[in-house]
Order: C-alpha cells, then structure tokens, then sequence
C-alpha cells in the first residue's frame, strides 16, 4: 500500500487515517474537510494534497495566455464584500461600448477573453449578445468564457426567459464556457448577510448543470475568509462535489480570497496558512474535479507558486486586465506575462503547459 506520510514525523495524527484513504482511492468524509481545515500540521496536509494532485495530473500545470474584459461596473446588486460595484451616474461608474470592447480584445494573441461584470440596469440579452459577437468577431481564435451563474439569472429574469432559452443564445453568439464566479458561499443564512439579492446556492447549481447538460462546460469557486466557518467552507465543497457527480461538467476549482479594501463587509485579509489549507482542502474534498487552479491575483505570485505544491495544478493566466478583486484590495499587478507563468512553474519542479479554456494543450514547456 502507498504510504504517503511517514507516520513518525506527522504532528496531527488525524491526518494519517486521512491519508490513508486518499492512498486507498476513498472519498473523504464531511469530518475529514473539517480537519483538513482545523489542523496546523500544513506541512503534512500539503504531501496528502501533492500526492492526490499528481495522481490524476502527474507533474503537470496549466495556464492559459487570457484577457479579462470587465464590461461594466454599474450593478443593481448590493454585495456587502465588494467593492467593484457602483449605482449609474456615481463617481469612477463606467460601461464600456462595443466599439472599446472590440479595441481591447482586436489582434490579442489570447486563447481565452474572460467576460465578467456588473448587473447593467439597462443592459439586457441584446447587449451582451452583442458584446460576445465583438469579441469572436475581433479575437476568433480565442474562446470565450463569459458570464457568472449571477448574470445568466439576471438576463433569464430581465427576458422573462429560461436558463436553457438564454443559454442557447448565447452560444450561437460565440459563448464557449462559463466562469465559476458568484458562488460566494452556499450556506444560506450567510448569503442572506453577504448577498441577499444575489441568486441562492440552489439557483447556482441549477444553472451550472443546466450548462452541463448542453455540452457547456464551466468552472466553480468559492469566497472564503469573510465570516464563513470551517463546516461552511466544507458543505459547500461537498455540495459542489455531489453536483460534479450529477453532470461531470465541471473544469476546475478556484478559491477566491476575501479582499476586504474599499467593501462594506470589512474585516482582514487571509493569511498565508489558510490560503495553502484552503487549496489543499479543495483538492481532497473535490476527488471529481480535473483541475484546481490558484489565482495569482488574489494570492501573488509567490505564494501561488507554493500552492503548486499544496493540491493546485494551474496557474490561471496572463489576465492582462482584471478590476473586480483589484478594487477591493488586491495588490500587485494584473498582468503576468508568460513567460514569468512559464518560469514560476518550472522553478517548482514542475511542467508547465499552455492550455486553452476547454484544457486543450497547446504546448508544453520541457
């Protein structure tokens, strides 16, 4: 049998029969993601998290070369952690036309425009359709990976329309994959506190698996380190696990830092310890999803360099231009050229390979 802890040097013994049933191939249990997140042992927490990730991706990790198009800023939501959002006719409120649009994303070398903004009070269906044309006319060999489970609902409520009637437009206008965003954390009393207008866990789901079942694939995320706890963090992994085994359409993982700059929620940044706990957990408790991706934005370059090592096997990508967690706090620059994704992934021993949004390798990097 595979041992992945040598039992003498782990200082939380809690995490051998955990281990041990990673080694073995079983699903880890709802009190297994509590201890993942109670124990301070990170060091062992990361070799159960490596050995789990290199079992389905070997030595590899991925990114793509992308372009984040933030649309707009102006939204009807009141989302107590963000800072992005502005009301139409405030200070620093913007809405970009399709004449910019086009201009940001024409002759980008791009494999991927990452669409995501606010809830325009006056932009409906026939805008963002005409947005998502833009970008396949100007940027053709990019796909587009567009719109949060949140701005899907929004559009079916504004159209009075189906999420499968919305979908469908939207992919014959060029959409390609949806983003993970809007997740936030599914526990309903604390999207009652952080969200209430947003769309419950339910409708988040339901939309993601409707995706799935069009051959849509997408993405899934989480919030943490606001006012969530260990146990919530834990049943909304569960709760994304129990979806992936329904449909298999999820892609990948990402976990979003709380940046809490500028937002009326407040409170702290996250720590180093609990981002590393926080990727390694997800990549334990998520045994169904290809691909966990930490985002360098949130987290910087260099620990998101350690994460590689902690369950994480994509570094996400160039970005270019990203507002949203910038406006709430996260520091350092948005853009990370390729070959600095290139250098950072090699630096930790690992094979770097350039990927497009439906993780079709492009190149690998010997």
């Amino acid at each position: 049998m595979v041992k992945i802890l040598n039992e003498k040097t782990v200082e939380d013994k809690r995490l051998i029969p955990i281990a041990e049933k990673v080694a073995n191939g079983q699903r880890l249990s709802f009190e297994d993601g509590l201890t993942l997140f109670e124990t301070t042992d990170l060091i062992s927490l990361g070799k159960i998290a490596d050995y789990a990730n290199r079992r389905k991706n070997g030595n590899l990790v991925y990114f793509t070369v992308n372009r984040h198009v933030n649309l707009t800023n102006v939204c009807v939501g009141s989302c107590k952690f963000c800072a992005f959002r502005k009301r139409e006719g405030e200070a620093g409120a913007y809405e970009l036309t399709v004449e910019e649009v086009a201009e940001k994303v024409r002759g980008v070398k791009a494999h991927e425009v990452h669409v995501v903004s606010g809830l325009h009070p006056k932009w409906g269906l026939k805008e963002i359709l005409e947005f998502i044309k833009t970008i396949k006319r100007e940027a053709p060999q990019a796909k587009v990976q567009a719109l949060t489970a949140e701005e899907i609902d929004y559009l079916c409520r504004k159209e009075a329309l189906s999420v499968e009637e919305v979908l469908r437009e939207l992919v014959e206008a060029g959409l390609d994959a949806l983003p993970g965003g809007g997740a936030e954390i599914f526990k309903e009393e604390l999207r009652e506190q952080l969200c209430p207008e947003k769309l419950s866990a339910e409708r988040y789901l339901e939309i993601h698996k409707t995706a799935h079942k069009f051959g849509i694939r997408s993405n899934a995320s989480i919030l943490y380190g606001h006012v969530e706890s260990y146990a919530d963090r834990v049943d909304h992994l569960i709760r994304l696990r129990e979806a992936q085994d329904e449909t298999g359409g999820f892609q990948a993982f990402i976990s979003f830092a709380y940046q809490p700059k500028n937002t009326e929620l407040g409170g702290n940044y996250t720590t180093g310890f609990d981002d590393l706990k926080t990727i390694a957990a997800v990549r334990l408790l998520l045994d169904n999803f290809p691909h966990v991706r930490t985002f360098w934005i949130t987290l910087g370059e260099k620990l998101a360099q350690v994460s590689l090592h902690f369950g994480a096997d994509d570094l996400d990508g160039t970005v270019v231009e990203e507002s949203i967690t910038r406006s709430a706090g996260a520091v350092g620059s948005s853009f990370m050229p390729k070959e600095r994704l290139i250098k950072l992934i090699k630096e930790a021993g690992r094979t770097p390979v350039e990927r497009d949004t439906l993780y079709n390798p492009i190149r690998v990097y010997y």
